[in-house]
C-alpha cells in the first residue's frame, strides 16, 4: 500500500477584513520530500504557514496531516499529530543550556511530561536521545552553555533541532537562513540536506540559491494563489513565475 502523503491542503482560504491573504491554495508535500514555499513580500507565505501549523484558524479548505484531517485543531494536538514548526524569530530558552532546550523538547513528546516522579533512568534517557539530536545539527560541543550565548546561526540550528526533537514527521520552517552571513548559512543549509529523506520539510526562504539547490519541488505563492509546483527546474522554466516572482522577461 502506497504511504499517505506527508502534507496535503486543499483550498486553504484566509482574509483579514477585506484582504485576502490566502486565496484557494492548494499544496501536496509528499513523505520524504523538502518542498519550498516562495512568492515575493506579502504574498501570504508567513499566513500559509500559520494556518497549516493552526496558529490561525482558516476561513475554508482542508488540511490533512498523514491521511488524518487535521482542520480545526489547535497547534499543540498536531504537534502531537506529527507537525512541528519553527519561526522565522528564534523561539529558544536562552538562560537554559543547549542541551536542556532540546531536552525539554524531547521530555514534551513523551508519556511523562510533568512528571517530576518519573525514574532517573527515564530522564537519562531524554537527554541521551538530546544529545544525539545535537550531534545531528553539529551543536554536540555546545550543549553545556546557555543557549543566548549562540551565535545567530547556532540559534538556528537549534531551533531546527527543538523541532527534530518533537519527533514530527513534517517540519514547517520559516525562514531558517533569515539574517544569516555565508559563514553561517552554509552549516544550516548542510543540516537541511540532511534532513531529506528522514523526513517531510515544507520550507519558507527567501535565499533563492539555497531553495533552488535543496528543494524537490518548489510552489510559487502570488497574492495568496499558488501560482505554479513543480521541480526547480520546472520552476525556473515557468513563464508566469518568471513574470510574476523571478522578475524575468518571457518575450
Amino acid at each position: 500500500m502506497t504511504a499517505p502523503p506527508g502534507l496535503q491542503v486543499h483550498g486553504l482560504r484566509k482574509r483579514f477584513g477585506g484582504i485576502t491573504a490566502v486565496d484557494d491554495a492548494s499544496m501536496t508535500v509528499a513523505s520524504g520530500e523538502l518542498h519550498a514555499l516562495i512568492g515575493p513580500n506579502g504574498a501570504g507565505k508567513t499566513t500559509f504557514i500559520q494556518l497549516v501549523s493552526g496558529a490561525e484558524r482558516a476561513d475554508g479548505g482542508r488540511i490533512t496531516l498523514g491521511g488524518v484531517e487535521i482542520d480545526g485543531w489547535p497547534m499543540h494536538r498536531r504537534v502531537t499529530q506529527g507537525l512541528a514548526r519553527s519561526f522565522q524569530i528564534s523561539s529558544v530558552f536562552p538562560a537554559f543550556t543547549v542541551l536542556d532546550n532540546i531536552a525539554l523538547a524531547v521530555q514534551a513528546r513523551s508519556q511523562g511530561r510533568c512528571a517530576i516522579w518519573r525514574p532517573v533512568v527515564m530522564r537519562a534517557a531524554w537527554f541521551d536521545q538530546a544529545r544525539h539530536i545535537l550531534d545531528e545539527v553539529g551543536l554536540g560541543a555546545r550543549s553545556e552553555i546557555a543557549a543566548g550565548d549562540l551565535s545567530h546561526g547556532e540559534r538556528r540550528r537549534l531551533e531546527i533541532g527543538l523541532t527534530v526533537a518533537t519527533g514530527a514527521r513534517v517540519l514547517l520552517l520559516d525562514e531558517p537562513l533569515a539574517g544569516l552571513g555565508a559563514d553561517e548559512s552554509g552549516p544550516v543549509i548542510e543540516l537541511l540536506q540532511s534532513l531529506k529523506d528522514r523526513t517531510s520539510v515544507l520550507l519558507v526562504e527567501h535565499d533563492m540559491d539555497a531553495v533552488f539547490r535543496l528543494a524537490d519541488r518548489i510552489s510559487v505563492l502570488v497574492s495568496g494563489r499558488v501560482i505554479a509546483t513543480g521541480t526547480p527546474l520546472e520552476i525556473r522554466a515557468h513563464p508566469e513565475v518568471r513574470r510574476a516572482y523571478l522578475g524575468e522577461s518571457t518575450a
